[in-house]
C-alpha cells in the first residue's frame, strides 16, 4: 500500500520536476541539468543505504524516521525559497484547456500526432519491457551463481550507484552529444550490450565492471531524451504531455516483472540445468547450473534490445526528429528577428 501511495504522487513529481526546468534555464543547459539530476540520485542512492545501517544501531528506527520528517520539511522549505518562473499560457493553449478528461487526452494526442515523438517513445516502452526482464532477475542470478553470497551482490549494486555518479558528472559537465538522438539511440544500444556481460559473467571481476558501465552511460542516454522533449515541448503543455509520456513508457515494465518470474523459473532455469534442452546452445557462454537460465536471459533481451534501438534509427521521423519537430522557442526566435 505504502509502495502504491509513493509511486501515485511519484507520477505527480516527475513531469512538474521536468517543467520547472524548462522554465528556470535555457535549452542549452537542459543537458546539464538532467545529468545533475541523476548525479544527486545516483549519490543519494550510494550515501543513504550506508548512513542508515550505521545510525540504526546509534538512533533506533525512531531517529530513522525522524531524520526522514526532518529531510522532508528541508526539502520543502528549499522550494519555497526558490523562484520557479509560471510558463506564459498563450491563447491558443488557454483555448484548449478544459475539463479533467481533456487534459488527460491532450498529452496522447499531443504525441500521437508527432510521428517523431511518437516513434522515440515506442522504442523506450519496447526497450523498458525488454530489460523488464532481466533486471528483475537481476539479485536472484548473481545469488544462485554465487552461491547465495550477499557480500557479492552489494558490492555489484554499489557498482550501479558509483557508475552513475560519474555519468551524472560527465552529463553534467558534458552536457551530452550535439545531436541528441544519438545519444539516446546509441546509449541504448550500448546499454543493451553491455547488459549481456551479466549472463556471460561468472564472478564480481564482470559483474562490477557492467554495473559500473550500464549506470555510466544511463545519465547520457536518457539526458539527451529528456532535453530532446523539453526543447520540443512547450512549457505550458510539458506537465500534460510528460505525465503521458511517462504513462506510456513505463506501462509494460509491469507486465515484464510479472512475466519474467515465471519464465525463468518453468523454462529458462531448467533448460540450462546439466543435461538441459538449452546447454548445448548457451552453455559454452553462460554455463550451466543455477542461475544459468537466468544469464541466458541476460545475453538474449540484451541482443534484443540493441537490435531494436540500431533498427529505429532506421527510420527518419525518428533519426531526424530534431530538425523535422522544431523547438517550442522557434517561432518566438523568429519574430524577434524580424
Amino acid at each position: 500500500m505504502i509502495s502504491a501511495f509513493s509511486g501515485a504522487f511519484g507520477a505527480f513529481q516527475f513531469p512538474a520536476y521536468s517543467a520547472a526546468v524548462s522554465t528556470m534555464l535555457p535549452k542549452e543547459q537542459y543537458g546539464r541539468a538532467s545529468g545533475m539530476i541523476a548525479l544527486a540520485e545516483a549519490a543519494s542512492g550510494i550515501v543513504a543505504p550506508i548512513s542508515a545501517g550505521i545510525l540504526l544501531n546509534v538512533i533506533g528506527i525512531g531517529g530513522i524516521m525522524a531524520i526522514d520528517i526532518i529531510t522532508f520539511m528541508v526539502a520543502i522549505g528549499a522550494l519555497l525559497v526558490i523562484y520557479i518562473p509560471q510558463p506564459h499560457l498563450r491563447e491558443g493553449v488557454r483555448a484548449e484547456r478544459g475539463s479533467i478528461w481533456a487534459d488527460s487526452v491532450f498529452g496522447f494526442r499531443y504525441i500521437f500526432e508527432r510521428r517523431g515523438l511518437l516513434g522515440l517513445l515506442t522504442v523506450f516502452l519496447l526497450m523498458n519491457f525488454m530489460l523488464g526482464f532481466s533486471f528483475t532477475l537481476f539479485a536472484p542470478m548473481i545469488l544462485s551463481r554465487t552461491g547465495d553470497d550477499t557480500l557479492i551482490l552489494g558490492a555489484v549494486q554499489s557498482a550501479f550507484g558509483v557508475g552513475g555518479i560519474v555519468g551524472g558528472v560527465l552529463m553534467s559537465a558534458w552536457g551530452g552529444p550535439k545531436k541528441r538522438i544519438n545519444g539516446v539511440i546509441f546509449g541504448m544500444a550500448m546499454t543493451s550490450l553491455i547488459t549481456c556481460f551479466f549472463g556471460i559473467g561468472r564472478s564480481m571481476t564482470v559483474w562490477a565492471p557492467t554495473a559500473f558501465l550500464v549506470m555510466a552511460v544511463l545519465p547520457v542516454l536518457n539526458g539527451s531524451s529528456q532535453t530532446i522533449w523539453q526543447s520540443k515541448v512547450p512549457p505550458e503543455m510539458q506537465g500534460r504531455v510528460f505525465a503521458t509520456r511517462s504513462l506510456i513508457a513505463r506501462v509494460a515494465s509491469p507486465i515484464s516483472m510479472a512475466i519474467t518470474g515465471p519464465l525463468a523459473d518453468w523454462f529458462f532455469e531448467p533448460a540450462m540445468k546439466q543435461g538441459g534442452s538449452l546447454v548445448p546452445v548457451f552453455g559454452w557462454l553462460v554455463g550451466s547450473g543455477p542461475g544459468a537460465g537466468i544469464a541466458v536471459l541476460f545475453v538474449v533481451i540484451g541482443i534484443l534490445g540493441a537490435l531494436v534501438s540500431l533498427a529505429s534509427y532506421s527510420i527518419r521521423e525518428i533519426r531526424d526528429l530534431e530538425s523535422l519537430i522544431p523547438d517550442h522557442d522557434a517561432a518566438s526566435e523568429k519574430v524577434d528577428l524580424q
